[in-house]
């Protein structure tokens, strides 16, 4: 049953990528045909067609690889300096320049002329290139709120839901207690499982959060702690808050891997409750995710060594290793075969599915050739220089060859195949599993 769970969660998974994709697309498609381009192709996956259709000028299908799509726009590059769209040069460099400038051109047909993407105003072709990662936007913060907003999010809560006999300090069994080892504050103050905690050191208390930070900051303390029992009495209990070498924190409360602190001990643990937020909410818990996702970006080639090493050595991965759709489907699989409650499974795929579309967002933006942003980088300067020679009342110096920058696409797809490949691997060997 567990391995059937796994296979569910896999293609659920698969299913929701696939939309991902078809998504993106789509923004492409719908502005392309919205500005009058010919648009022949539109693909989800790679390699060998399993399906297609035609519908007018376009052929819609999907293909046996969902790594990917794309939409095939007629005149991505505009003609060389001579008119000419054929290959012309011994030089391997030029030979990739015009092969690129070549294939934007092989479905070219009568009428045509007026309908290629290079002949649109920069603004419309920014728009179009924009429209694929601006609809895994819109999805990503669609998920979001629907997540934030409609299911909830599991928080921790200032209610009690264990009570550690004794000081532990991170990294030791909280199980078991020494024969000599000193009762921990909450145990020595009365606290006990089920116990809300309303007021610490006369402080209200509004979440965990809160909690946690005024009991780090009350080591050698002597606190009163106001809480409500489980039958609703209410009770003040005092406190002598210990110093304990515990794991740090970072500014959200999350647990920075192999740094510890001194700071308070009370001996606690929270229990768990599903919270909905507010939009004010959801929006700043989307901008900090958002930041989250920039730096997971920037710190991509840092990464490497690790993936190496977890793929040659064997070295166990972090959990904040990267993960590519192998990796993301793998997981996928596991939270639906792990012994959770239904809506907790529905909490984690979604957030996995919107983070998903936010970094693809973020990816495609990427001001470099074959992405979307490198498209709009190129458009933008075209845009820059035309507008610079009105000013300056010089001659129009016509499209920007982008073109001229497929030898640096090739370049930068090699990497990102390469970083693929690595991760690929990594995600089938020795994959990330659910914490």
């Amino acid at each position: 049953m567990e391995m059937l769970m796994w296979v569910l969660g896999v293609l659920i998974f698969v299913v929701g990528l696939l939309f991902s994709i078809a998504w993106h697309e789509l923004g492409h498609l719908s502005t392309a045909k919205l500005f009058g381009i010919r648009v022949p192709q539109y693909m989800v996956g790679f390699g060998k067609a399993v399906w297609s259709t035609r519908r007018g000028e376009t052929e819609y299908g999907l293909k046996a690889i969902p790594f990917g799509g794309y939409i095939r726009m007629i005149g991505m590059f505009p003609p060389g300096a001579d008119g000419r769209i054929t290959k012309r040069s011994s030089s391997p460099w030029r030979t990739m320049i015009e092969d690129a400038r070549s294939a934007s051109y092989e479905e070219l047909q009568p009428g045509d002329e007026t309908r290629m993407f290079y002949t649109r105003a920069p603004w419309k072709r920014v728009i179009v290139m924009f429209a694929g990662p601006g609809m895994n936007l819109i999805l990503a913060i669609g998920l979001f709120l629907t997540l934030f907003m409609g299911i909830g999010v599991t928080r921790t809560t200032p209610t009690i839901a264990t009570v550690n006999e004794c000081v532990v300090p991170v990294g030791e069994k909280t199980d078991t207690c020494k024969p000599d080892a000193e009762k921990s504050p909450a145990n020595a103050a009365g606290l006990r499982a089920g116990d809300t905690v309303l007021a610490f050191g006369g402080v209200k208390i509004h979440d965990y959060t809160q909690l946690q930070g005024l009991i780090r900051d009350s080591a050698g303390k002597h606190v009163e702690i106001d809480v409500r029992h489980q039958d609703g009495t209410l009770a003040t209990l005092p406190a002598d808050i210990k110093a304990n070498t515990l794991a740090a924190i970072d500014k959200d409360g999350y647990p920075i891997k192999g740094k510890t602190v001194t700071a308070g001990f009370l001996g606690i643990t929270p229990a768990m409750g599903v919270h909905h937020m507010s939009l004010g909410e959801s929006t700043d818990e989307m901008a900090r995710l958002a930041g989250h996702g920039v730096e997971s970006l920037a710190q991509l080639p840092g990464k490497i060594p690790g993936l190496w090493h977890a793929v040659v050595d064997g070295a166990p991965r972090d959990q904040d290793s990267p993960v590519g759709m192998i990796g993301a489907a793998r997981l996928g699989g596991d939270v639906f075969a792990a012994d959770l409650p239904l809506s907790v499974q529905l909490t984690v795929f979604v957030q996995m599915l919107a983070y998903l579309n936010f970094m693809l967002f973020l990816f495609n933006m990427l001001p470099l050739l074959p992405l979307d942003g490198g498209h709009i980088a190129g458009a933008l300067w075209e845009s820059l220089r035309r507008g610079l020679a009105k000013v300056l009342r010089r001659p129009d110096p016509g499209p920007f060859d982008v073109a001229r920058l497929m030898p640096v696409a090739y370049v930068v797809a090699g990497i990102f195949i390469c970083f693929t490949g690595l991760v690929m691997a990594a995600d089938i060997v020795n994959p990330v599993r659910l914490n």
